[in-house]
């Protein structure tokens, strides 16, 4: 991607990093250098400046504030979640809102892995699934809204998400065994922050003891949410009853899933197996491509005439 390349065409990320590295490159300064100011390390900068990585606030207030750019890029930041948050589903804005302000999240997902936890090639296969008719610039921007929800975990104090997988999640395949084996390697990195708790509920538990993907979201000084998806979209549920019932049967989800150590092993194993199984699909597609070719050459090649041998005198013709 080079400097000059028109902003209209980026994803608001990538423009937002674009415009970090012209400034800090206009200040003389290494992305080290911006690194070591705003308390992050010099791959990520790199990261954040290529739109890889959803920018935090943190890294844009210490941007500003290195930079010598006011809060040009504070707002600019604000800018996007707000605009972000319009590219959601109606029905799913006000959850987005609720998820920023928890500070537990605790999600139990029985097919799909959480959008919060998802890389880009995953989420875009999910939501080409669920919207086939929709335009792909609709999707993209739903991709980038999806995963700009990260953001809440790079805070200084991250809420503390805790998410208990259904192995279905891990052995249905979206977007193929390439998208796969990078989307569990993702989870398994992320699974190493401490704000972090992942539990895969293997089959070999059988009936789970719910059966339906469902969010809590608990805040300081407020009462507990439930929210829960259904065909025509999610809501949030707030009776006492309600939530406690949810409450109970996530206690028992985490009670019979793996212990997280034993759940990041699960995942990686799985991960593995889609590289190699995708490794061994490249083989045979290259052996087949190299057969093809082998056959049009034959089929192509100059064709050879019999040699007649000339009869000897009292023999027939051969």
């Amino acid at each position: 991607m080079s400097d000059d390349e028109p902003s209209a065409n980026l994803h608001p990320f990538q423009s937002f990093g674009l415009d970090v590295k012209q400034v800090r490159k206009a200040r003389r300064m290494t992305q080290k250098g911006l690194g070591r100011a705003t308390g992050y390390s010099e791959g990520h900068v790199s990261r954040f400046e290529s739109g890889k990585v959803v920018p935090t606030e943190k890294f844009a207030v210490g941007a500003d504030r290195v930079l010598g750019t006011g809060d040009l890029f504070a707002r600019q930041l604000r800018r996007i979640m707000a605009d972000l948050a319009g590219n959601h589903p109606n029905w799913f804005v006000p959850y987005v809102e609720l998820e920023r302000e928890a500070s537990r999240i605790y999600d139990y997902s029985t097919t799909f892995i959480m959008g919060m936890l998802q890389t880009p090639e995953y989420a875009r296969a999910t939501l080409r699934a669920g919207v086939p008719r929709e335009t792909a610039d609709v999707v993209e921007s739903r991709v980038v809204a999806r995963i700009g929800r990260h953001a809440v975990m790079e805070r200084e104090a991250p809420p503390r998400l805790w998410v208990v997988l259904h192995e279905a999640c891990l052995r249905t395949v979206v977007g193929g065994r390439e998208v796969m084996s990078q989307q569990l390697e993702h989870l398994a990195r992320e699974a190493v922050s401490p704000s972090i708790t992942l539990q895969v509920l293997p089959y070999s538990e059988g009936a789970p003891a719910y059966h339906l993907p469902f969010t809590l979201l608990g805040f300081v000084d407020a009462p507990t949410l439930l929210h829960a998806e259904g065909p025509q979209g999610g809501r949030p549920y707030d009776t006492a009853h309600t939530v406690s019932a949810a409450i109970d049967s996530y206690d028992h989800l985490r009670a019979s899933a793996l212990s997280p150590p034993k759940s990041i092993a699960r995942i990686q194993e799985i991960a593995k197996e889609y590289a190699n199984e995708q490794r061994r699909s490249n083989r045979l597609d290259q052996v087949e491509l190299q057969r093809a070719g082998w056959r049009a050459v034959r089929r192509g090649g100059p064709r050879v005439r019999p040699v007649r041998r000339r009869a000897r005198p009292g023999q027939q013709a051969q």
